[in-house]
């Protein structure tokens, strides 16, 4: 409105300026001026004229849209109460905002296990433990300490791994050997990705690091498919080592454990483990807590997938982790408590903490029973 007003008062006072001038104007040169001829007298009288009747007509123009001006910049109290009304109205016709809703995931929609859905997630007696199954046996005398469905055949994801491993350690192929990582090796099974891009080239000895450590998929089906005589040749060779173990519950379609039917038991899994403990390589990539690999112009980091390698209160020989949906949380290790070797055996965790959580209930556990052992052999020989 001051704007309105402002520009009001400078029309004004131009056209007060204006009038003033065409004043003296006509007083100097008008009809009866003497210093005029008689034609220049009757080209003032038109002219004259004609200019007085324009300016007055731009002047009572401004004066109107002035006076327009001012009475829409201040509206009326009934316009005022018209407008109040007309947003009161607006405002009750616009609903409420209501609260967001956020989706929750279901359990409904998670693939449920094969070891809950034969009914194998009923939680242990004895130590509470999380996984579907359990074994848990001391590796020099083969004495089962703990067991819990121990015979049950399940999936056995990324464990396939330490099949994979002990099959290319058999073979000898040289570890210098460059590999390519192609299509062929892309996981179609899952989805799953890989920082190993396709195009990527590492030796033999850093892709089974990476299978063991990091349970890189890319790198186990390259290991796999460049085996000799192809994928299903190495394929052929897990199902026949697996054989010649005594693990008759197992079988094996492919290298990296994506595929559920790669199946296993806790017993034939104890004994893999032990066979692979035997093999120093093995021993060194599994329990390696990460490494660095050039590929190409980058140097990734790689770590490694059980987080107790690193913890100082366990001493582990050899391990291996795995998880598909099917299978659950799986984890198989050597290790050494209270001065005993152990294996142990969890498949088909309900969390993915519960396999570690499971792992250290079965150590305090052996640790409590061992101080009782010892206490009660004191006792005796006293």
């Amino acid at each position: 409105r001051k704007v309105l007003i402002l520009r009001d008062f400078f029309y004004l006072c131009t056209l007060g300026k204006v009038s003033i001038t065409l004043a003296k104007f006509c007083m100097n040169c008008g009809f009866e001026s003497t210093a005029l001829t008689p034609p220049n007298r009757l080209f003032s009288q038109r002219s004259l004229s004609k200019c007085l009747s324009v300016f007055l007509m731009a002047f009572l123009s401004v004066s109107i849209y002035a006076a327009d001006g001012n009475s829409a910049a201040k509206p009326s109290n009934g316009a005022k109460s018209s407008s109040s009304n007309k947003a009161s109205a607006k405002q009750a016709a616009k609903p409420a905002p209501q609260a967001r809703k956020v989706a929750k995931a279901s359990p409904a929609n998670s693939k449920p296990s094969h070891g809950r859905l034969a009914g194998l997630h009923q939680s242990d007696a004895v130590l509470d433990l999380r996984s579907s199954v359990a074994l848990v046996i001391d590796q020099d005398t083969h004495e089962i300490l703990l067991r819990k469905n121990d015979q049950a055949v399940l999936p056995i994801a990324s464990l396939t791994k330490l099949m994979t491993g002990l099959v290319i350690s058999d073979a000898n192929l040289p570890h210098s050997d460059m590999i390519t990582i192609t299509q062929e090796d892309v996981d179609t099974e899952k989805g799953s990705s890989s920082r190993l891009a396709v195009g990527s080239v590492l030796s033999r000895g850093d892709l089974l690091h990476l299978a063991l450590m990091s349970s890189e998929n890319r790198a186990a089906h390259a290991l796999g498919r460049t085996y000799p005589g192809g994928l299903s040749a190495f394929v052929k060779a897990m199902n026949d080592r697996a054989s010649g173990l005594g693990m008759n519950s197992t079988h094996y379609v492919e290298p990296t454990g994506l595929s559920s039917r790669n199946q296993s038991s806790a017993t034939d899994l104890a004994v893999l483990v032990g066979a692979a403990y035997n093999v120093p390589l093995l021993r060194e990539l599994s329990t390696s807590p990460g490494r660095e690999v050039a590929v190409g112009r980058r140097t990734l980091q790689y770590n490694t997938t059980n987080r107790l390698v690193k913890s100082p209160n366990w001493d582990i020989g050899l391990q291996k982790t795995g998880y598909i949906s099917e299978a659950g949380q799986c984890l198989v290790m050597q290790t050494k408590v209270s001065g005993r070797k152990l294996i142990m055996v969890f498949l088909d965790s309900a969390g993915k903490l519960s396999r570690i959580a499971d792992a250290e209930r079965v150590r305090r556990w052996v640790e409590t029973n061992q101080a009782r052992h010892i206490v009660a052999s004191a006792n005796t020989a006293g």
